[in-house]
């Protein structure tokens, strides 16, 4: 099973994700891993787009099931389409500025107005950057379920509709109403 969440920075994917991971004893990968090359600070050095695909395929084909946060849109169909649901997290950019704000603050200490002009401009966003309309666009064209999430819920809530989706076998039921063999289209 693989599972992608993504949206805006600061809509919950990370957090989401992880505690996803853990409740179906799947591995988490963050995409903001393998775009970045490991820097102090953080976010400096992009990885090479071949480099980063080829460590992302590497590390879903060596594992059971993954939970993948973050956008890996145009990074190749051959991941692009290699998920059985996708989850797409949408929050309105004064929420999603605010838990930025604060993670920031929490994490390195400081704030990096830059970071959260960019990721105030979402909603707007320059089409060849990370933005609503690329997304919408992205999602149009997967094979696979996507779930759109709009609302401020909690991780508990979230988890529960994501559940709630997960394809699961079609069934026959046999007259005493236990499940018998799949059902082929």
């Amino acid at each position: 099973m693989h599972i992608h969440i993504t949206g805006a920075s600061g809509s919950g994917c990370t957090t989401l994700a992880a505690a996803l991971a853990g409740d179906l004893g799947l591995r988490h990968l963050d995409a903001d891993s393998y775009y970045w090359m490991p820097t102090s600070p953080p976010f400096q050095v992009k990885r090479h787009p071949t480099e980063r695909l080829s460590l992302l395929s590497r590390d879903i084909q060596s594992s059971v099931g993954v939970v993948l946060s973050g956008s890996i849109v145009g990074w190749g169909a051959e991941i692009e389409d290699t998920f059985t649901l996708i989850v797409f997290l949408y929050l309105p950019a004064p929420i999603r500025v605010e838990r930025l704000r604060r993670r920031e603050l929490e994490k390195y200490g400081l704030i990096d107005e830059a970071f959260l002009e960019w990721a105030a401009l979402y909603d707007q966003g320059p089409p060849e950057g990370r933005s609503l309309g690329k997304h919408n666009a992205w999602l149009a064209l997967r094979t696979c379920p996507v779930l759109r999430l709009e609302m401020d819920e909690s991780v508990d809530t979230r988890l529960r509709h994501i559940h709630a989706a997960l394809p699961k076998p079609l069934l026959n039921q046999s007259a005493n109403g236990r499940p018998s063999s799949p059902v082929t289209p």
